[in-house]
C-alpha cells in the first residue's frame, strides 16, 4: 500500500472553543490509482490531506491521534526536516488557488527550477532547462518564449498546469490534488483533469483527488470516499457510489448534481448546513438534515458497516439504515 490513512483525529482550537475537524479518519491509496474524496466545504477534506503533508498550521490546528503511514513509514513520528524531505519528493499537494499558491514576484521558470536546485543540486541553467521540459510536458504553449513570464501573465487553467508541472518535478509516488479545477470553466477543467489522468498513468502515481464535484471525478476515480463533519460516511469503488449510493448524504449529494433528464425540474438541495465543528451533535452528525434519521440515529454514531457491492466488491457506510438507501 503507498498510503495508508488511520483513524486521523485532528483538532483547532478556537475561541468558541475546540473544533474537530477530522475525526476517525481512514482510508488508503495504492501506486495508480485514484481516490476521491467527496464532501461539503468544512468536511475535512483539505484538512485530511494537510495532516498528511504535514502543513497543517500549529497552533492552533494539531494531529491528536491516528497514523499516516506513507510505504509503510509513519509519516507523523518524523522530525520537521524529515518531513521536508518527504515534500515534493515524494508526496507533492496541487492546491486550489493557483494564482495565490504562486509566488507573483518570481517567473514561473525561477519557480520550478527552485525545485531542482534546492533538491536536487542542479545548477540555475540546468534547473531553468527543467522548467522548460516539465512546462512543454503539462503542454503549455511556447514554453521557452514564456519560463521568464510572471504567474498573472498566465490564464487561470495555464497556473493550474504550471502548478502541475511543480507537483510532477521531483516524480512523486503520490500527489494530492486539492480541488484542482476550482474557478475554470468546464471546457478548462475536462482538460486539467485528461492531463492530470495522463501523467498519472505515464508514471504509475497515486492520485487523491479532493474535490465536492462528483461530475469531475466520474471518469477518473478508482473509488470513492465521501466526507462529512470530518468523518469518512461511505466508501466504494466509483461505479458502486453513482449506480447505488449507501449513504443518505452520498445520495443527497448526487441528487443536487444538474442532470439532462429532469429539466424543468427544480433541482435538489440537502436542507440545512453542515454542523459547527466545536458543536458536533451526538449520534450520526447527517442526523438534523437525514430525511430517514430515526432516533437511534440521533443517539448512537453509526459504525462504518461493511456492505456488499456489484460483483463482490468491499464497500462501507456509516448509516444504521444503509439497506433501505440501497434499496432507494
Amino acid at each position: 500500500m503507498l498510503l495508508e490513512v488511520r483513524d486521523l483525529h485532528v483538532e483547532f482550537g478556537t475561541r468558541e472553543g475546540v473544533a474537530r475537524a477530522v475525526n476517525g479518519v481512514s482510508y488508503a491509496v495504492d501506486a495508480g490509482e485514484t481516490l476521491a474524496v467527496l464532501g461539503e466545504s468544512g468536511s475535512g477534506k483539505s484538512v485530511t490531506a494537510q495532516a498528511v503533508m504535514g502543513i497543517l498550521d500549529s497552533p492552533p490546528g494539531r494531529v491528536t491521534g491516528g497514523k499516516v503511514l506513507f510505504q509503510g513509514r509513519d509519516l507523523l513520528g518524523l522530525g520537521e526536516e524529515e518531513r521536508r524531505r518527504v515534500r515534493g519528493a515524494d508526496i507533492a499537494m496541487i492546491f486550489q488557488d493557483a494564482l495565490s499558491s504562486l509566488n507573483p514576484v518570481l517567473s514561473v521558470g525561477e519557480q520550478l527550477g527552485e525545485m531542482f536546485t534546492v533538491h536536487r543540486g542542479m545548477p540555475k541553467k540546468a534547473a531553468r532547462a527543467r522548467a522548460v521540459e516539465l512546462m512543454e510536458r503539462v503542454r503549455i504553449p511556447a514554453a521557452r518564449e514564456r519560463v521568464g513570464d510572471y504567474p498573472h501573465q498566465f490564464s487561470g487553467g495555464m497556473r493550474q498546469r504550471i502548478m502541475i508541472a511543480m507537483a510532477l518535478a521531483l516524480e512523486p509516488a503520490l500527489i494530492i490534488a486539492d480541488e484542482p479545477t476550482t474557478a475554470l470553466d468546464v471546457t478548462v477543467q475536462a482538460q486539467v483533469m485528461d492531463l492530470l489522468a495522463e501523467l498519472q498513468r505515464e508514471y504509475d502515481m497515486g492520485l487523491i483527488l479532493i474535490t465536492h464535484d462528483l461530475g469531475v471525478v466520474a471518469d477518473v476515480a478508482d473509488k470513492i470516499a465521501v466526507m462529512y463533519a470530518g468523518r469518512i460516511v461511505e466508501t466504494a469503488p466509483v461505479h458502486d457510489v453513482y449506480k447505488a449510493p449507501a449513504h443518505p448524504y452520498t445520495r443527497g449529494l448526487l441528487d443536487s448534481v444538474p442532470r439532462l433528464d429532469r429539466k424543468g425540474r427544480e433541482l435538489y438541495a440537502i436542507k440545512g448546513l453542515p454542523p459547527n465543528p466545536t458543536d458536533i451533535p451526538p449520534g450520526c452528525a447527517f442526523s438534523p438534515r437525514c430525511p430517514l434519521a430515526r432516533d437511534l440515529c440521533r443517539t448512537d454514531t453509526p459504525p462504518l458497516y461493511e456492505v456488499d457491492g456489484a460483483g463482490g466488491t468491499v464497500r462501507r457506510s456509516a448509516c444504521h439504515f444503509w439497506k433501505e438507501v440501497l434499496r432507494g
